[in-house]
């Protein structure tokens, strides 16, 4: 697994909130509602995130919570249910992932189980994220798709 060490600044996103199983359902999620969220709100084009709140490990399917978010200026006012919040900044260890969502939770437990524990690293209590980019590949054929899997990170 190919990991850096980056710094992000702060970032204000408005959000749109899924509780219910990760997996297929996120994607639905996306297509459903938030995209047709972002037309209306013309943030088409943005940057996104997709912020896992929850372990699903330990929490219940029908109680995981999943935030879908956009980059916002911190003045943003728009139509429809939704919130807004700032990404906190410092350092991240992000990993580039490339697949399907089916191969998505894998990739984040390589990252968190394999990687984390050798890497003089520990997680703080700043969320995880995943990080589209406006210019994200998705091959509408195959559903593979390429973000970054971001976990907040801090010396031992």
């Amino acid at each position: 697994m190919n990991v850096k060490i980056i710094d992000r600044k702060p970032t204000t996103v408005a959000y749109l909130r899924h509780v219910g199983p990760y997996g297929p359902e996120l994607s639905e999620f996306w297509e459903g509602t938030v995209l047709p969220w972002m037309q209306t709100n013309r943030l088409l084009g943005r940057p996104r995130y997709g912020i896992s709140l929850d372990d699903p490990g330990i929490t219940a399917p029908e109680r995981l919570r999943y935030d879908a978010a956009i980059e916002v200026e911190p003045d943003f006012v728009g139509a429809g249910q939704h919130q807004k919040t700032s990404i906190p900044g410092g350092k991240y260890a992000a990993a580039r992932f490339n697949g399907t969502g089916a191969e998505l939770g894998e990739a984040w437990m390589a990252l968190l189980r394999d990687w984390l524990p050798g890497s003089g690293l520990q997680l703080d209590a700043r969320p995880l994220f995943e990080y589209y980019a406006p210019d994200m590949a998705m091959d509408l054929k195959t559903g593979a798709f390429e973000c970054d899997i971001c976990i907040p990170v801090t010396k031992l």
